[in-house]
């Protein structure tokens, strides 16, 4: 398989899906790592597996209709693989193995029917302090925007994902993208303060837009470097709210269709309204209880050039 992936919105051809199968029982408050599954959990409204399969199930049904190829992960027992970009993600021609937090670590082995149809030398495993995830890894052709955390208490924090020594070995690989630095707001128990990835504040969709969330940058500089890049009239601004149901999180097969949960009504009216987008609505409300949507849902293998 000839790996291509250097933007969120060049048609797709080739993705890995997650898997829904065998999620295991709800887990406890600590053994969650991300602040949506805590506040879900607490509440008791932390999603069935026959929720989670059917809405995966009508995702992948949209994917096949624009003939992509998916792949699955195999099924683990009592493990959860819904969100596919933690486990690794493309740049270019290039596949990083993540280095997921260690109570996942199982999760690569299902991956294993995916990396046996990539060429070896185009499989990096990171250095053991190297910490990354594909929901902080965004990619804009020549630019690579990369959220972080780099403030002391790193370690400490259960959603802090991605560090400084991922982001400096990233751009040692793979010199001829542009690295750009994005420090994250975070927080590990309640999701409306904090972001997990950086595709849950910032995400581009069709060929010049973008879909932003200002108070999940620590630094104000870095939303106002986006809104020039792309340009004021190209952005659309998402409230704490539609934040906190993953508005940002939605996922591109072309640049002219996106895949979004359908009760996004403000976005999917500025998707199609006014950008003249096509959106796919899918249901996905009981699965960002979890933390992840649909980008976090796939890892894209192979799109084709714009």
């Amino acid at each position: 398989m000839n790996l291509n992936v250097k933007n969120e919105t060049a048609t797709l051809l080739t993705v890995v899906l997650g898997q829904p199968g065998s999620i295991g029982k709800v887990p406890t408050l600590d053994k969650v790592f991300d602040a949506k599954s805590y506040e879900s959990i607490l509440n008791g409204v932390y999603p069935t597996e026959e929720a989670i399969y059917k809405e995966m199930s009508a995702f992948e049904k949209v994917l096949l209709k624009y003939n992509v190829q998916v792949f699955r992960p195999w099924t683990l027992e009592n493990c959860n693989q819904v969100f596919a970009r933690d486990v690794g993600f493309v740049i270019g021609d290039k596949i990083i193995n993540s280095n997921i937090i260690p109570d996942r670590e199982d999760e690569k082995e299902a991956y294993e029917v995916i990396y046996d149809q990539i060429a070896y030398n185009k499989i990096y495993n990171l250095p053991e302090k190297a910490h990354v995830e594909g929901g902080d890894v965004v990619l804009l052709n020549d630019t690579v925007f990369v959220g972080l955390y780099t403030k002391p208490d790193y370690p400490q924090l259960k959603t802090a994902r991605t560090n400084l020594y991922a982001f400096n070995f990233l751009k040692e690989i793979i010199p001829e993208k542009n690295f750009v630095p994005i420090e994250l707001k975070k927080h590990d128990t309640n999701p409306r303060l904090g972001v997990l990835h950086l595709d849950c504040t910032f995400m581009p969709v069709g060929k010049d837009k973008a879909i932003l969330y200002k108070d999940g940058f620590s630094n104000e500089k870095d939303y106002h470097m986006l809104v020039e890049m792309f340009g004021r009239q190209n952005i659309f601004n998402i409230t704490q709210e539609e934040m906190y149901t993953m508005n940002a999180n939605v996922f591109s097969i072309s640049p002219s269709v996106v895949v979004s949960e359908q009760g996004f009504n403000r976005l999917n009216e500025q998707l199609e309204n006014v950008w003249g987008l096509t959106v796919e609505r899918v249901p996905y409300n009981e699965i960002s209880k979890m933390g992840g949507l649909l980008r976090c849902s796939t890892l894209p293998l192979v799109r084709s050039e714009y």
